[in-house]
């Protein structure tokens, strides 16, 4: 009799199970989905995500609405995402620092990063590109090399800020091409750019959306892509890779939820996310801003937020980085 009950209790909860499944699959959405940017309006993560607010809108057939709530590095917006209810009508714009390198580089988050917030969909990469000053006389990476080895210490790399990703590229080009060149934190990329085309810093890793107005202009030199592979916007720039095999210092930018959104509701999202990421308009739009679209499972999502975890652990704890 106890057996008996035993399996009647099991198939119970896997008809529960399923009939849960089915009903969030049902009824998601029902309602407005909001999708929180952690920076301030104007910027790429905000820009991004009002381009594909619409076309999400279409896809869920509901309407969704982009939110901003800056500050903290991030960790602001992250928070209130990780605290909202798992319903999937509350959604964060992730881009490294909420689960990749804040972790690492602040003593306490209000929020577990590998707890609270889980993947829906890779958005896009954003490569990185290594510019230096037009009066530098190097005109490839492997001719940085050269020069920094023969002028050690007098080399100076600018970056938005101790911790930022333009710092973190810097840091590990340093370790990888074992060179000794000096870091500059400025309050931003704009100061650093100024600064790159006064000839006050020397070279910089940052967001090749940033750089892409001075490259073209002159008034900065681009001497290579920071993925492993050339950018389609810039394909006339070698990748670093083809000088220091496995550099990529690339950011992702991502979509997560709170821990516990059914599996059901993931899956319609990502499903959205795909399809949308799939117009050929779009990927121009998207390109032309120096980003590489790419969807994903939610699965691959998170083996690669593992991976670039490891990867900038190490980074941070090697240059000792904390944020200003």
């Amino acid at each position: 009799m106890k057996k008996t009950s035993l399996i009647s209790a099991l198939i119970a909860a896997l008809a529960c199970a399923m009939s849960a499944h089915v009903l969030a699959a049902d009824v998601y959405p029902n309602k407005p989905i909001k999708i929180v940017v952690p920076f301030a309006p104007g910027g790429a993560a905000d820009t991004t995500a009002r381009m594909m607010s619409e076309p999400l809108s279409r896809q869920l057939g509901q309407t969704v609405i982009v939110e901003n709530k800056p500050g903290g590095g991030a960790t602001i917006g992250a928070s209130y995402v990780a605290n909202a209810p798992a319903d999937g009508y509350t959604i964060l714009y992730t881009t490294p620092g909420p689960q990749i390198t804040n972790p690492y580089l602040m003593a306490k988050l209000p929020y577990d990063p590998n707890k609270d917030l889980i993947p829906v969909s890779r958005v896009s990469w954003f490569p990185n590109v290594l510019v230096v000053t037009p009066s530098l006389p190097v005109n490839s990476v492997s001719e940085l090399i050269a020069y920094a080895r023969k002028n050690p210490g007098k080399v100076n790399f600018g970056s938005a800020g101790i911790g930022a990703s333009s710092h973190l590229a810097g840091e590990l080009f340093k370790t990888m091409a074992n060179i000794d060149i000096t870091h500059v934190p400025y309050k931003g990329s704009g100061q650093v750019l100024q600064d790159l085309i006064g000839g006050n810093v020397q070279m910089s890793i940052d967001s090749l959306s940033v750089y892409l107005p001075s490259m073209k202009a002159g008034s900065v030199r681009a001497l290579g892509i920071a993925m492993p592979q050339r950018s389609p916007i810039l394909p006339q720039v070698p990748a670093i890779d083809d000088e220091l095999k496995g550099f990529d210092a690339t950011a992702v930018n991502y979509l997560t939820v709170p821990a516990g959104t059914p599996k059901a509701v993931i899956e319609r999202l990502n499903q959205a996310v795909v399809n949308v990421l799939a117009d050929p308009g779009l990927q121009e739009r998207m390109i032309a801003m120096g980003m590489v679209p790419k969807s994903s499972t939610a699965e691959e999502m998170a083996k690669e937020v593992q991976v670039e975890q490891a990867k900038w652990k190490k980074v941070i704890q090697d240059s000792g980085a904390k944020p200003e």
